[in-house]
């Protein structure tokens, strides 16, 4: 018994120990006349080298969401022509461990698939937001989105998204994904260059 009382004191200890280290920190910016926050357009962050408490004034101020965060699939549709990424592979639905994702294909008038969605649902009441879709789509036409306030008072309609609410446009993804889209678009470009090669020759 006194050797778990021991083990409890002194995790209680490091515990505070950790909230006093976070005060001093705080203390410490706030005599040197630092500033604990900075306000930007997309809301507010701590300054870097700064390592004390601040508090945040939800909702009306938020915090500036890293580019990896993760909330809920969109699929995305090109700025300039209207056109949806999606190609209703499949991959996205088979690979989904909660099997949220359900896509209709559509027909066209031969009756014949064509390489687009009719319909794309994701239940988000299930979705876990792995990002596996995401991560295996080879199109690029899923991504995860940063929304995250979608409360409601009811999950079974609600909560269920229908293409319509999923689509997003490119620039929209660029503004909110700046360093993604700027890889994939230079990987875009490489290989549009190297499909030119290989013509050429």
């Amino acid at each position: 018994m006194d050797g778990r009382l021991g083990r409890w004191g002194l995790g209680l200890l490091q515990s505070l120990s950790i909230t006093l280290h976070r005060f001093w920190l705080a203390l410490f910016d706030y005599l040197a006349g630092r500033p604990r926050l900075e306000r930007t357009a997309t809301g507010v962050r701590q300054p870097p080298h700064h390592w004390g408490v601040f508090t945040v004034q939800y909702p009306e101020e938020k915090l500036v969401l890293p580019e990896r965060f993760r909330s809920f699939p969109v699929l995305l549709y090109e700025e300039e022509t209207g056109k949806i990424r999606c190609t209703s592979c499949g991959i996205c639905a088979k690979v989904c461990p909660p099997q949220c994702i359900w896509i209709e294909r559509t027909t066209g008038p031969d009756g014949k698939p064509v390489p687009e969605p009719k319909d794309f649902v994701i239940d988000l009441s299930i979705c876990m937001s792995c990002g596996f879709c995401a991560e295996y789509c080879p199109f690029d036409a899923i991504k995860m989105d940063h929304r995250y306030e979608l409360a409601t008072y009811e999950r079974q309609r609600a909560l269920v998204r229908h293409l319509p609410d999923l689509l997003v446009s490119t620039r929209y993804y660029a503004e909110t994904h700046p360093l993604a889209w700027a890889e994939e678009e230079a990987a875009r470009a490489r290989k549009g260059r190297g499909a030119q090669a290989e013509a050429g020759e």
